[in-house]
C-alpha cells in the first residue's frame, strides 16, 4: 500500500495475527498501548478483524510494517478511526530493537501525506500514552500541534492534530 525509503506498508491479512500477538505482547510495547492486560490474543484477534473491516470500508487502516532490508514485519502503523470520536488517528508501534531510528516519523509523515492527498482527509489526530515523549517529537515533527490531554481508549492520552490546510502549508516550506 505504502512505500517508504525503508519500509514496505501492506495491508494485514489473517495470517499475521501470530506476529502481531507477538509483537504487542511483549511488555516493553504493550505499556504505551494499554498495558498487558488489554493486550490479550482474544483482544488483538479483535483489533486485526477491525483492521481489515475498516481496509475495506474506507480503504485504509493499520497494516503491517515490513523491513525493507529484511522482509521482516517490524510494526504497524496507518490511520484508523478513533473508537469514541470517529476523528481519524495515524497510529504506529514497532519492535524495540526498532525504536529511536526515525521509522515513527518516516511512517506517520507517509501516512499523513497519504490521509491529506490521496484519501482528502480534513484533519488528522494522534494520540499517545503521556510517558511515551518519544511518540509526542514524532507528532510534533510531522507538525501536529498539541490540543491537551483526552480521554481515548480509557486511558488519559495526549492528543495532537494537524489540518489538511496545516499540512499543506508545511509542505511549501
Amino acid at each position: 500500500m505504502l512505500e517508504t525509503e525503508r519500509l514496505l506498508i501492506r495491508k494485514y491479512t489473517l495470517e499475521d495475527l501470530p506476529v502481531i500477538i507477538k509483537q504487542r505482547t511483549k511488555e516493553e510495547v504493550a505499556r504505551y498501548i494499554g498495558g498487558l492486560k488489554w493486550q490479550t490474543p482474544e483482544f488483538i484477534e479483535k483489533r486485526l478483524d477491525f483492521y481489515l473491516e475498516e481496509y475495506e470500508t474506507r480503504g485504509f487502516a493499520m497494516c503491517a510494517m515490513i523491513w525493507k532490508e529484511t522482509g521482516e514485519n517490524i510494526g504497524w502503523s496507518g490511520l484508523q478511526p478513533l473508537e469514541d470520536s470517529g476523528e481519524i488517528e495515524v497510529g504506529y508501534g514497532m519492535e524495540k530493537e526498532f525504536w529511536r531510528r526515525g521509522i515513527g516519523y518516516e511512517c506517520a509523515s507517509a501516512w499523513l501525506k497519504y490521509g491529506f492527498e490521496t484519501a482528502n482527509l480534513e484533519r488528522i489526530v494522534a494520540v499517545a500514552n503521556e510517558e511515551n515523549k518519544g511518540s509526542w517529537r514524532i507528532m510534533e515533527k510531522c507538525g501536529m500541534k498539541f490540543e491537551g490531554m483526552k480521554v481515548h481508549y480509557g486511558m488519559d492520552l495526549v492528543f495532537y492534530a494537524i489540518s489538511r490546510e496545516e499540512f499543506f502549508n508545511l509542505q511549501k516550506t
